[in-house]
């Protein structure tokens, strides 16, 4: 196949610009802090009361956002087989892209009066932010060629980081400057009007995605006795067995499964450590997490330069690796300069790894039209992934107290998910001597 026009393939990255707001205001800067601060402080004083049962503020911030991808990971195989017998991908990416984005305007209710709606209203966001990726990520190896696929999915993370930076700025200048605005009378209500305006990004730049892509190019299923509840996970079932057949594509989602636990809580409580741990300033997180996002562009853009050196599966055994080295230097972390190099070290990593995999895993696939399926089994393993990273990572910080045996622990899941890319890295070759 061909690569897409450049007007779709930049309408398809536009996607990453509009959604990665979420992805940095919501889960790993603004939400974060506000949320620590506003449960440290009275009537909470560390702890909160949730359906019936009090949690450490931080630990339930966690399971809270697990519980949103276990409702993802159960939905998406439905919604993945729905959406591919009403040839309606699209709409189903833009339902969810609508969910998220208001439950993030709703947000801006978010105070202690208000405590469960705003985390209910968390976990919404979430399943609308993850939704509609399946969707979205299931568009890459329809409108991008096997040679262009690493660098059409960089170009996404990379309008992705670039937009939400610019997001960021301008709410960092809220909440710099808030005493400055009449009608605010805390810093808490540029935090939360930040969160508003994260909906409204959200919308409104996804609408030139929604313009641009395709409707869908999956083949119809047979319609004759479809069960829509059942066919989805019929369908994981075949990818299951053709994944299975395939020594290297199981191999590495072995790998994936693993390293992406650590990948995504490290960046889902990154500013929480911050916060709680090393109790740094406001303004310094979240200028350390712009920092992270400029740094991410340039990572993302070099592995996949690197990966048409030494190959993709090369370069994720030296990314994870670099990983498992962070969490170890987590654990021993003091001071506030300590977490800034440790960040850019982060920021150097996370988008390429993110990039990588999902172009790694396209490249990777069988010749198949129904990419929706294969996506749909890709992020149902990220989704389940995150959920025990998440909760393994909350468990151990209520059990001992602190959040660096928490950090320490995600180390085993990077030397687990670099085992797992060795052994596939030596099946691939294998293979390739074989047909020589």
């Amino acid at each position: 196949m061909q690569t897409a026009p450049k007007r779709v393939i930049n309408g398809w990255a536009m996607y990453d610009w509009a959604n990665s707001v979420y992805n940095l205001v919501i889960t790993t800067t603004f939400f974060p802090v506000y949320y620590t601060e506003m449960t440290a402080a009275p009537p909470f004083n560390g702890t909160v009361n949730f359906l019936g049962r009090t949690f450490v503020n931080t630990a339930l911030y966690n399971y809270a956002l697990a519980f949103s991808y276990i409702i993802v990971a159960f939905m998406l195989p439905i919604l993945t087989s729905i959406s591919d017998y009403k040839r309606n991908k699209k709409a189903f990416m833009q339902f969810f892209c609508y969910m998220g984005a208001v439950a993030c305007s709703l947000m801006y209710f978010f105070t202690p009066r208000f405590f469960a709606f705003g985390v209910i209203c968390m976990m919404v966001a979430a399943i609308g932010f993850y939704g509609s990726l399946v969707f979205y990520n299931s568009y890459l190896p329809e409108i991008a060629s096997d040679k262009d696929r690493d660098e059409v999915s960089a170009r996404g993370f990379t309008f992705g980081y670039i937009g939400s930076v610019l997001m960021q700025m301008a709410g960092f200048a809220l909440v710099l400057f808030w005493d400055k605005i009449p009608f605010f009378r805390s810093a808490g209500d540029a935090v939360r009007l930040t969160f508003f305006l994260v909906g409204i990004w959200w919308i409104g730049f996804s609408q030139i995605t929604f313009s641009r892509l395709p409707k869908t190019f999956s083949v119809r299923k047979n319609g004759n006795g479809y069960n829509f509840l059942t066919g989805g996970f019929i369908e994981l079932k075949k990818v299951f067995s053709l994944i299975m057949k395939s020594p290297v594509i199981r191999r590495f989602l072995f790998a994936f499964f693993f390293y992406n636990m650590g990948v995504q809580t490290v960046m889902l409580a990154a500013t929480l450590f911050g916060s709680k741990v090393l109790h740094l300033p406001d303004a310094n997180l979240i200028v350390t997490v712009v920092v992270i996002q400029l740094v991410a562009i340039a990572g993302a853009y070099l592995m996949a330069t690197l990966s048409k050196y030494f190959g993709n599966l090369r370069v994720l055994i030296a990314v994870v690796l670099f990983w498992a080295t962070i969490c170890i230097a987590a654990y021993y972390m003091k001071s506030a300069m300590h977490f800034y190099i440790l960040a850019a070290a982060v920021g150097l990593v996370m988008g390429g790894i993110q990039s990588l995999s999902r172009s790694t895993y396209a490249r990777l696939m069988p010749p198949t039209n129904d990419t929706a399926s294969f996506f749909s089994f890709y992020d149902v393993s990220e989704k389940i992934a995150i959920v025990i990273g998440l909760t393994t990572f909350g468990i151990i910080e209520e059990q001992t107290g602190s959040m660096r045996n928490s950090v320490l622990v995600l180390m085993f899941f990077f030397l687990i998910g670099a085992a797992g890319l060795f052994s596939a890295l030596h099946r691939q070759n294998k293979e390739k001597r074989l047909l020589q």
